[in-house]
């Protein structure tokens, strides 16, 4: 029996991992599509008048299997994969490509979509039904189903070849990223180097049978402390060369070709659909609405935060020179002087703030957190499968004990996974015969493994994205909605970071810190001093940091709002669209979009502005928990209820000014990035 087609017979209907072979997955996606069809097919011969109920909401609930069985297929894809794996993506993602297609452009279903649409009283629907009505007509409509079969026949050509490309580019990188290894035979080269990173360093050398050597890898807890804290310059080049070179080398993995072909297709299917561009067809269902908003908003940044950078990179550039460094501060020695600067400026440094975020702390303070802002419980249950011995499976409970979730935690850097870190789930919520079934959530990432002599100790930054992603999950966790495709975190894209960025802000307080910031071997609590260097260099560098995002904002749409047709050189493209935001040297040899995983492999495209979007919004809504206390319960319940249980049951700005009463101002992120002093009132992000 094929484990995959039956009953998942486990806690809470858990995936059953021990039990999933890959042999299993191919002949599954095959029959759930079988059966999705049938299904579909039901809807289209139901003889009925057309309804909303008979119809959408059937919709709706086809191809329970096919989502079941994918979702499970291509989140291991991201977290474990193998060489077999790949292959058989790209062998699934055509056929799931081609059986969304054939919904999306039968005109048959289509009528009986258009027919509810233009039949139904709005009025006599909720929010959330009116929504999903919207929703699915123009799902139909911006996925082709008013094209000719001519045209249509060119859409399903044109998706099934993205869907392929996008597969082979990540594989590219995590190829790169895998075989890559900064061997060091000589312990004078290591000079700089905290204890920690050189013992990690001795350990995958010893598990890739090179004793006595010392290995440095492109994954990111090997790579980053490496440029923030080797001595040796031109092994930093060599490092940093190397990881902004991935997929860019001659060579079976270079992505240019795919960049080039991946954009061209997605530049002909929006032309297809009526739109100017990818970046048009995208921003229609965006919080932005048009490229010319995103484009205006990111240059809005840009001009306060340049002269900012500016200064900085001026400052880091002085101190370099004051201490016996070079004239001209390359991209691979800037991490390097801005982190000696940093702590002598704040006396602070990520070596003697990591004793006080040992991982285990960190995830039972972020626990902590979701129950006095949310009244959530977290209890590892041994019983559910896991998909790797490092994965831990918790059920979450609220505080009358009742089940909410299930939560995965997966945090350590293997081969089989991309590096990064990401929330995804397994299954989500949704309402169905009465019954609220509650979702399957995960969280994805890469920190600092636990060495022979210490634990897993993380990195400020690392505390960061564990709180970032895991704001994420709360989204996934505590959706309450009708329809799983408005439950959770299917929200508009520039809206989906809200979650995540505001729970960032809760690691700079010390009525946070003090629940979980505790040495790992004194169990003496964080001093009040750090905590106040912390708060004061949160926005070191920022004015740069902000130059970085806005540059990624801008290549992204540079690549998609437009006709690609002329874009020969990728490198050339690249840096010139990177000109007004790089105020380093520029590199020969070096390039971003090969491995710009978000807009080519993941769903950001002409959509990674949304960081900086969502920015906006998480600093204006913290600054509102500020004024209530941070574990306000009045605060916290009104942001549940309307963001985080919401999903995307109605337009992302009715919910925002249903919890802030007001539509959001940039002046919160300006100042709190320190770009700006003053008190001036701006809303930019509104409809």
């Amino acid at each position: 029996m094929n484990p995959l087609l039956e009953k998942f017979n486990t806690p809470y209907e858990t995936a059953p991992f021990d039990k999933i072979k890959n042999e299993h997955y191919l002949p599954a996606i095959k029959e759930a599509i079988a059966l999705a069809k049938k299904e579909i097919q039901d809807i289209k011969e139901n003889n009925e008048a057309s309804t909303f109920e008979n119809s959408i909401e059937a919709l709706e609930r086809s191809g329970e299997l096919v989502g079941k069985i994918s979702t499970i297929f291509f989140n291991l894809n991201s977290a474990e994969t193998n060489d077999e794996i790949q292959k058989l993506a790209q062998e699934i993602s055509p056929l799931l490509t081609e059986y969304s297609n054939d919904i999306k452009l039968d005109g048959e279903l289509f009528n009986k979509v258009k027919t509810v649409y233009e039949q139904t009283d709005a009025e006599k629907l909720s929010p959330e039904e009116r929504t999903l009505l919207e929703k699915t007509y123009k799902g139909f409509v911006r996925n082709g189903a008013n094209l000719s079969s001519e045209d249509k026949q060119k859409l399903r050509e044109i998706d099934v070849e993205i869907s392929k490309l996008s597969l082979t580019f990540g594989e590219h990188v995590l190829a790169e990223t895998n075989e890559y290894e900064l061997v060091i035979e000589n312990q004078e080269d290591l000079k700089g180097l905290p204890e920690s990173a050189i013992e990690a360093a001795a350990m995958v050398a010893k598990s890739k049978g090179k004793e006595g050597q010392w290995v440095i890898t492109l994954d990111y807890p090997s790579y980053v402390p490496f440029m923030t804290y080797a001595e040796n310059r031109q092994l930093r080049e060599t490092l940093f060369r190397a990881f902004s070179s991935r997929a860019f080398k001659e060579g079976e993995y270079n992505n240019e070709d795919i960049i080039k072909k991946i954009v061209s297709l997605r530049h002909q299917r929006a032309m297809l659909l009526g739109y100017n561009s990818h970046a048009h067809f995208i921003l229609e269902e965006r919080m932005a609405k048009s490229p010319q908003k995103v484009i205006g908003f990111l240059d809005e940044i840009l001009s306060k935060a340049k002269t900012v950078a500016r200064e900085e990179l001026q400052e880091v550039s002085e101190y370099a020179r004051s201490i016996g460094g070079p004239d001209e501060l390359q991209r691979w020695d800037y991490s390097f002087y801005s982190e000696k600067l940093k702590k002598e400026k704040f006396s602070i440094e990520d070596e003697i703030l990591k004793p006080y975020f040992k991982l285990e702390n960190v995830i039972e303070g972020v626990f902590q957190i979701a129950e006095k802002l949310y009244g959530l419980r977290f209890e590892e249950n041994k019983d559910i499968p896991v998909y790797h011995s490092e994965v831990t499976a918790y059920e979450v409970k609220d505080q009358n004990d009742d089940h909410v979730a299930i939560f995965y935690a997966d945090f350590f850097p293997r081969p089989g996974k991309r590096n990064g870190a990401w929330m995804t789930s397994y299954r989500g919520q949704r309402l169905i015969d009465g019954q609220n079934e509650r979702p399957h959530i995960s969280i994805v990432c890469n920190f600092t493994k636990p060495t022979e002599t210490k634990p897993s100790l993380l990195t400020f930054n690392e505390v960061t994205t564990l709180f970032h992603e895991f704001g994420h999950a709360l989204h996934g966790m505590l959706a309450n909605g009708k329809y799983e495709s408005l439950s959770g975190t299917n929200v508009f894209w520039d809206f989906v970071e809200l979650p995540s960025q505001i729970l960032e802000n809760w690691c700079y307080e010390k009525e946070c810190l003090d629940l979980f910031a505790v040495h790992y071997e004194t169990d003496q609590k964080i001093p009040e001093d750090f905590i106040r260097r912390i708060k004061e260099s949160s926005n070191f560098m920022e004015g740069l940091a902000t130059l970085r995002q806005l540059g990624f904002g801008k290549l992204d749409m540079a690549w998609h709002d437009g006709d690609p047709v002329d874009i020969e050189d990728v490198e050339a493209f690249e840096n010139e669209i990177l000109q007004e935001t790089n105020l380093f040297p520029e590199l020969s040899g070096v390039n971003m979009s090969c491995s710009f995983g978000h807009i080519f492999q993941g769903g950001y495209s002409a959509g990674y502005y949304s960081y900086k979007w969502a920015e906006v919004l998480d600093a204006d809504a913290f600054e509102y928990f500020k004024t209530k206390g941070i574990f306000n319960k009045d605060v916290a319940n009104a942001f549940k209820d309307n963001i985080l249980s919401a999903g995307g049951r109605e337009h992302p700005m009715i919910l925002y000014k249903r919890f802030r009463g007001q539509e959001p101002s940039i002046e919160p992120l300006l100042r709190r990035a320190g770009i700006i002093k003053d008190n001036a009132q701006e809303a930019i992000v509104s409809e």
